[in-house]
């Protein structure tokens, strides 16, 4: 005796494919656009603090993320710029733009890691400050925005892999438009019969002349 298999009808996991669509949209909007907010805010706050030696004395001396590295805010409007780009391509394109995504949130995880260690800002302020290019930083010290930059670089990185998983689901700025990129004809009005007078009433409810003047 032979067994049967029950395979599901492939319109069944509809409902469920458009839920997790739904789901998974609002939460990479809501990452992305949060990442970016945060990572933008991380790197125009101070990073590092120190001090160098001027004139047998100590001069203090700070550097904000951007002192120390332009890279998280640049990533930071890519990923921006790429996560609106999504809705704007299809396929292909939107896997790729989707891919950009995540790798902008990845690079700002990176960089502010790297940032959150490093002296080079400073010692270059020590420098100038004391008029001695061998001159170093003393008494360094980080504050936590650095790890601030990496929660921005983290929600950008998961809008990025969302779209790389789920991105297929998600809606086109072009909807109007049907894939072979003609625009979707107007459904044509029906004929009136001025010998119906309900032809006529519907005629007057949809703002037509029923008189063809």
């Amino acid at each position: 005796m032979g067994y049967v298999t029950a395979v599901p009808h492939p319109r069944s996991e509809a409902p469920g494919s458009a839920r997790a669509g739904r789901l998974s949209l609002a939460v990479a909007l809501l990452s992305g656009a949060l990442g970016a907010a945060v990572a933008l805010l991380a790197t125009r706050q101070q990073w590092s603090q120190g001090t160098a030696t001027v004139a047998g004395g100590a001069f203090p001396l700070t550097a904000t993320g951007s002192d120390v590295t332009g890279v998280p805010a640049a990533l930071a409007i890519v990923g921006l710029a790429a996560l609106v780009a999504v809705f704007a391509v299809r396929r292909a394109g939107r896997f790729a733009v989707a891919a950009l995504l995540a790798l902008s949130g990845a690079g700002i995880i990176t960089a502010a890691l790297l940032g959150a260690s490093d002296s080079s800002a400073l010692d270059e302020q020590a420098a100038q400050a004391s008029g001695d290019t061998s001159a170093s930083v003393d008494t360094l010290s980080h504050t936590a925005w650095p790890y601030v930059a990496v929660v921005g670089g983290v929600l950008i990185l998961l809008a990025g892999l969302l779209a790389l998983r789920y991105g297929r689901l998600w809606p086109a700025m072009s909807g109007r438009y049907e894939r072979g990129g003609t625009r979707q004809p107007r459904r044509k009005a029906p004929a009136v019969d001025p010998d119906r007078p309900e032809d006529l009433w519907k005629a007057l409810d949809r703002g037509e002349d029923p008189t063809g003047a």
